[in-house]
């Protein structure tokens, strides 16, 4: 028998012994071209996400993360952006996010904007005048260097999505570099300029006034560069230099967005998405004095179906964060293919789940996972994306009916199945993925001790990782049985099952026994 293991005390309460909001929410991604279509041209639109907004309430969610919606050539679909103050006629106007964010308040909901702040499009006004002079006013708000001697970029670093490609691009008519971490018509900004921070910070309060609720910051461990530029060693010149950014300048940066923020009566919170090659650079993204929250993406979704994994993942980032900061859970997104796709198995993806909602850390649900999506198998013909994402992406099927609740052929394929899990099926299904979710969703909100407790690990058979949570007199135990035959498992006391991935009816004594790839919330008797 191995020892009981015991974190304690990670994302303290606030003084008054509640936590912050973000700390105890469940966070919802939207990714609004594919969640639903008002407009009849095959692409979401926020008109439609509006007229959906009861069904995301009534999942049992907190809050909304809604993926870029600003104007934009959509060379990167939204993560280049032409206009940070103004919506894209492709989603709508600027008075539909209005009404948006008021329709979400008013179901309990609140919002944050998906904010790219470490490159513009090459189309972005800024960069237009940036390019057209070495001696414009904004030429320096971009990162400008000269060709070396042999007219070779200026140093060793790559592009993301474009392997073996340098992340520099020639402009001919004045005859430098630009740099780009990611597509060429994705010119990074020169954070290291105070005009350039000044006037992201009135991008900030431009929609933080118009009552968003906070943001989630794009490529946040790409913002301070070292301005010598140095080359990447050798040995991992194949990995984008974005994976490998990590410089002293960013903290500045970090703290500056957070005085922002916190300077608003209504507690918007930022959220940032950290790449890191290295996990202990983490740190160094959330608690005081920078982001509340920050994706620890490695380790969230690479962590293999392996229950010791999770276990030493879980408890390194209890240490690593300590007593300051609090963890971001997260499965699926728009970049990754779909934990589902991953796993394996519907079984496995209902335990996941266990995992994602019952962990110490604030969950960021991807619009589709809940109903047990797997990605689209994509043609050749219907590719677009430059980073190869679309199959994760694709549009959520809302009823079993010829074109899934979209009146036109939507921009990319339906998910296989598409009909079988969609909305009104599962929702007529005592027993689907949706339905588990939704209870799986009660149970964490009428729990504080899952919501925001501490945690220790149980001594748990091979193969199960189990843990308890505990705030105040409120306790709860999770258990997910990892391993392909059934396993039992002793705990101290009577349990009965609050959730379970086999077991629809709450309630029932809880025997110890677990089926394969089974998982459970249990309570107290």
């Amino acid at each position: 028998m191995s020892p009981v293991v015991e974190v304690v005390g990670v994302g303290a309460a606030t003084a008054k012994g509640d936590p912050p909001w973000w700390q105890s929410a469940v966070v919802y991604q939207v990714y609004p071209r594919s969640f639903a279509d008002r407009s009849g041209d095959g692409i979401g639109d926020l008109a439609g996400f509006l007229d959906r907004l009861p069904y995301v309430a009534a999942l049992g969610v907190d809050a909304i993360w809604l993926s870029p919606v600003f104007r934009s050539p959509m060379a990167d679909f939204g993560y280049d952006v032409s206009d940070y103050c103004d919506v894209d006629p492709l989603f709508g106007t600027l008075a539909d996010l209005d009404r948006l964010v008021g329709g979400a308040h008013r179901h309990g909901l609140r919002l944050l904007l998906d904010w790219v702040p470490n490159h513009t499009s090459d189309r972005h006004p800024w960069f237009l005048e940036s390019r057209s002079s070495r001696r414009a006013a904004k030429r320096d708000w971009y990162v400008w260097r000269d060709p070396k001697a042999d007219g070779s970029p200026p140093n060793n670093w790559t592009a993301a999505f474009r392997p073996g490609h340098p992340a520099w691009t020639l402009d001919p008519s004045t005859g430098q570099f630009y740099l780009h971490s990611f597509l060429p018509e994705q010119p990074d900004l020169d954070w290291s300029n105070p005009e350039v921070r000044a006037a992201m910070h009135d991008v900030l309060h431009f929609w933080l006034e118009r009552g968003v609720d906070g943001f989630r910051v794009d490529v946040a461990h790409c913002l301070g560069k070292d301005p010598a530029l140095p080359d990447d060693p050798e040995h991992l010149v194949v990995v984008p230099h974005c994976a490998l950014n990590h410089h002293p300048s960013t903290a500045p940066i970090l703290a500056g967005l957070r005085r922002l923020v916190d300077g608003y009566a209504h507690a918007p919170m930022l959220v940032g998405e950290v790449f890191l090659v290295a996990p202990h650079e983490m740190s160094d993204y959330s608690g005081p004095g920078a982001f509340h929250l920050a994706f620890d993406l490695p380790g969230s979704l690479h962590t293999p179906w392996d229950a010791d994994a999770w276990r030493s993942r879980t408890a390194a980032t209890a240490e690593r964060l300590g007593r300051d900061a609090w963890p971001t859970l997260v499965l699926s997104n728009h970049d990754t293919p779909r934990h589902r796709t991953r796993f394996g198995s519907e079984a496995r993806a209902r335990a996941a789940a266990v995992l994602l909602l019952g962990l110490p850390g604030t969950p960021f649900l991807y619009a589709g996972e809940e109903l047990g999506l797997e990605d689209a198998a994509i043609p050749p013909e219907r590719r677009l994306d430059p980073g190869g994402r679309d199959g994760c992406r694709a549009p959520l099927p809302w009823n079993d009916a010829p074109g899934h609740g979209w009146d036109a052929e939507p921009w990319l394929p339906f998910p296989p199945e598409a009909g079988r899990r969609s909305v009104a099926r599962q929702e007529a299904d005592p027993g689907s993925m949706l339905l588990f979710y939704r209870r799986l969703l009660a149970a964490r909100r009428a729990s504080p001790a899952l919501r925001a407790g501490d945690w220790r690990d149980l001594d748990a058979a091979p193969g199960v990782f189990a843990w308890e949570r505990r705030h105040g007199g409120d306790r709860r135990v999770c258990a997910v049985n990892f391993a392909s035959a059934p396993r039992t498992i002793a705990l101290v006391g009577d349990w009965r099952v609050e959730a379970g991935t086999h077991r629809t009816q709450a309630g029932a004594a809880f025997d110890g026994r677990l089926a394969a790839d089974e998982a459970v919330v249990l309570r107290p008797d």
